[in-house]
């Protein structure tokens, strides 16, 4: 799985100590982890929240990334931002035990943390002790047991859902402000890795569009 890290620039300083524990926890796992940034508090290419959201729509629909981990202060707006954007469902996740059950009932390819609230001393336990039980087990799986058929069936009732709600990302690049978006594409660390992963041409090029505009 790749899965890539995002930070916005409030807690943009805490990148390297959130990236560090997450291929700590997943890269035994055989997961890849790609840090898209903020990389640290001094990083150029500043990122809002709602830049999180279409970075992390982009990375989704597009293949380079099967999952994203994000978050802000509070990891309210980011999830809000993240779950604008068709194909991606965030959570919002404190604890350990949120993150497996939203990987089992909720099957998300997308989480937003809080990195700013409550986050004190055993603040990287917490995150260590997270990322565990958002990977320990495929997605989808189901909790508690008797509950696996009604919360797998309904995954796909809301997918469906999204489906009918949500327009394609490509049309909602070009109708969005084009330098809000430019600056969700400008980092280096997303030129570096987002077209060597990207599956989906028409997306590729589109991102190439508003780069060069």
């Amino acid at each position: 799985m790749k899965i890539a890290l995002i930070n916005e620039n409030s807690q943009a300083a805490k990148n390297q100590m959130i990236c560090a524990t997450l291929k700590k926890v997943v890269e035994p796992m055989g997961h890849q982890v790609f840090n898209y940034g903020m990389c640290g508090a001094e990083d150029a290419n500043s990122l809002t929240y709602v830049q999180n959201g279409i970075l992390a729509a982009v990375l989704i629909n597009s293949g380079a990334a099967d999952y994203v981990i994000t978050g802000c202060g509070t990891g309210e707006g980011a999830m809000l931002a993240c779950n604008s954007f068709p194909k991606v469902l965030c959570g919002h996740i404190e604890s350990p035990l949120d993150a497996y059950l939203f990987s089992q009932v909720n099957d998300g390819n997308c989480v937003a943390l809080p990195f700013a609230e409550n986050f004190g001393w055993g603040g990287e336990l917490n995150l260590e002790y997270i990322f565990e039980k958002l990977f320990c087990a495929p997605g989808g799986g189901g909790y508690p047991p008797e509950r696996v058929e009604p919360e797998q069936r309904n995954k796909k009732i809301l997918d469906k859902v999204k489906e009918v709600t949500h327009t394609d990302i490509v049309t909602i690049l070009k109708k969005l402000d084009r330098e809000l978006v430019k600056g969700a594409l400008a980092g280096e660390k997303f030129r570096e890795y987002f077209f060597d992963n990207c599956r989906c041409d028409e997306i590729a090029k589109a991102v190439r569009e508003i780069q060069n505009a």
